[in-house]
C-alpha cells in the first residue's frame, strides 16, 4: 500500500516561494486508480514525488509501511515503483528487446519477449528488433514503453497522461491495453488521465485542483458530478 501524509512541494520564485502541492494525505491500496483535475492543479508533480523524480518540501511517503521518503529514484525502483513519462524516452542504439530485458533486470527469451508485446498490442516481428528512436510513432512508443513496465512487474505502476499527443485510433488501442492490465494486474496502476474512458475502469477516482485533494472515492461517487462539473469541462473523448 502507498501512503502519503502531509506531502507539500514548493518552489523558489524571484519574490516568494510558490506552493505547487499543500498537504496531501492519500492511501493507495486498489488495482487501478485515475488522477485527475484541472491542468497545473498538481497531478504530475505529485506522481513524479512518489517516483522520487521530486523531493517533496514536507511531508512522508510510505510503500507497504517502509518509509521511502529519504529514497532515490533508482531504491524506489528496487522497492517496485514504476514511471511511465508523458512523452516516453528515446534510447539510440537499443532495440525494443534490449529495453524490455533490461527492465526485467535478467536476460529473458524472444519467445517471453513476443509475449508481453503482444499484450500491448504490437506485432512481435515487427517490433522485437527495432531501434528505439524517432522512428517509432507517439503510440507505438507508450505501448513499448508499457511493455516495459509489464515486464518489471512492479507493486505500483505510474503513468503520467499516457494519451497524451496520440491520435484517436492509437488512444483507443491504449485503452484496450490498459484494459488487459487491469485483468492481470498483481499490483497497482496509478494513471494521470483526463479521458472519460480511462476513467471509467477506475476503482478509484482523486481529484487534485489547486495542489490539493479536492475529491477522492469510486468511479461511481465520483465520476457523475466530475462530467457535469462546468470547471472540469477538460474531461473529452476528443484528442
Amino acid at each position: 500500500m502507498l501512503e502519503l501524509r502531509d506531502i507539500c512541494f514548493g518552489v523558489e520564485t524571484e519574490n516568494a516561494e510558490k506552493e505547487i502541492l499543500r498537504n496531501i494525505n492519500l492511501q493507495v491500496d486498489e488495482r487501478f486508480v485515475a488522477l485527475t483535475g484541472p491542468n497545473g492543479g498538481g497531478k504530475s508533480t505529485l506522481a513524479k514525488i512518489i517516483a522520487g523524480i521530486l523531493v517533496p518540501t514536507s511531508g512522508k511517503i510510505f510503500l507497504d509501511g517502509e518509509d521511502i521518503t529519504g529514497l532515490s529514484v533508482t531504491d524506489r525502483a528496487k522497492r517496485g515503483i514504476s514511471y511511465a513519462f508523458q512523452k516516453p524516452v528515446c534510447f539510440k542504439g537499443l532495440t525494443v528487446k534490449d529495453l524490455i530485458s533490461l527492465a526485467a533486470g535478467k536476460s529473458i527469451s524472444m519467445t517471453e519477449v513476443c509475449d508481453i508485446l503482444s499484450e500491448v498490442g504490437l506485432c512481435a516481428r515487427d517490433y522485437v528488433n527495432r531501434e528505439m528512436n524517432d522512428s517509432l510513432s507517439g503510440g507505438e512508443l507508450k505501448r513499448i514503453e508499457i511493455a516495459m513496465v509489464k515486464a518489471r512487474g512492479t507493486k505500483l505502476s505510474i503513468f503520467d497522461e499516457p494519451e497524451a499527443g496520440i491520435d484517436l485510433w492509437s488512444f483507443q488501442n491504449l485503452i484496450q491495453v490498459f484494459e488487459r492490465m487491469y485483468r492481470d494486474i498483481n499490483g497497482t496502476i496509478l494513471i494521470i488521465s483526463h479521458q472519460e474512458r480511462i476513467l471509467n475502469i477506475a476503482d478509484k477516482v482523486i481529484v487534485i485542483a489547486d495542489g490539493q485533494i479536492s475529491r477522492q472515492g469510486t468511479r461511481d461517487e465520483i465520476l457523475p458530478s466530475l462530467l457535469s462539473s462546468k470547471t472540469c469541462s477538460v474531461l473529452t473523448e476528443k484528442m
